[in-house]
């Protein structure tokens, strides 16, 4: 099972307890989800905008629905959820504070994924060539790509104190998926990143 997760997917699923009510919004095939079914016995439920992902889910037997979360997650209740996980995909929202505050009231927590726009291969790129620059989880042209709002570490912390989100821990991976430690060059070094965060009214 392991070997159909992607390395941050898996370093997701660490963090998830036992018998935890998840939701993965823009679970994709839903792989991070069968994973978590089965070793963790977790209550899993799935949001994905592609029919095919949603399509794949299903095969799998996992309880997903076709949707979007720019606009779909408002429908949802307040804390639903112990988790709520979104995975490589917040640069794609069009409008990511809305979802991320969305994700903290529907769950008690929320695990957050996405590339590091601030690493150093990225600001080499921009800096000596003069491009956008692509990698292998930001592959696209400048013209084509899904990714709308890119930012770096630095940019979501900064997000989060200005929203009052308590940062309940903070991880970052290497271009190998290998976790590092953090430090004050985090935003420099880090490949990827993983912010499980919460709201700070909670009870």
């Amino acid at each position: 099972m392991r070997k159909n997760l992607r390395k941050d997917l898996f370093v997701i699923s660490k963090l998830i307890n036992n018998k935890e009510k998840i939701l993965d919004v823009g679970c994709g095939s839903g792989n991070l989800l069968d994973f978590l079914l089965k070793t963790k016995k977790a209550i899993c439920r799935g949001i994905e905008i592609s029919q095919s992902g949603v399509n794949d889910c299903v095969k799998k037997g996992l309880s997903v629905i076709q949707g979007d979360a720019n606009y779909d997650l408002d429908d949802y209740p307040d804390d639903a959820f112990s988790t709520v996980i979104l995975s490589q995909t917040i640069q794609a929202m069009i409008f990511p504070d809305k979802v991320i505050k969305n994700l903290i009231r529907i769950g008690r927590r929320a695990i957050i994924s996405f590339p590091n726009f601030g690493y150093w291969k990225v600001r080499k790129d921009l800096m000596l060539k003069g491009k956008m620059p692509k990698n292998d989880i930001l592959p696209y042209e400048w013209f084509d790509t899904p990714n709308i709002h890119l930012c770096s570490c630095k940019d979501f912390q900064i997000f989060c104190k200005n929203n009052n989100i308590i940062i309940e821990k903070f991880m970052c991976l290497s271009e190998k998926g290998i976790e590092m430690k953090t430090n004050y060059f985090s935003n420099l070094l880090a490949y990827q990143v993983i912010f499980c965060v919460s709201k700070k009214n909670k009870n």
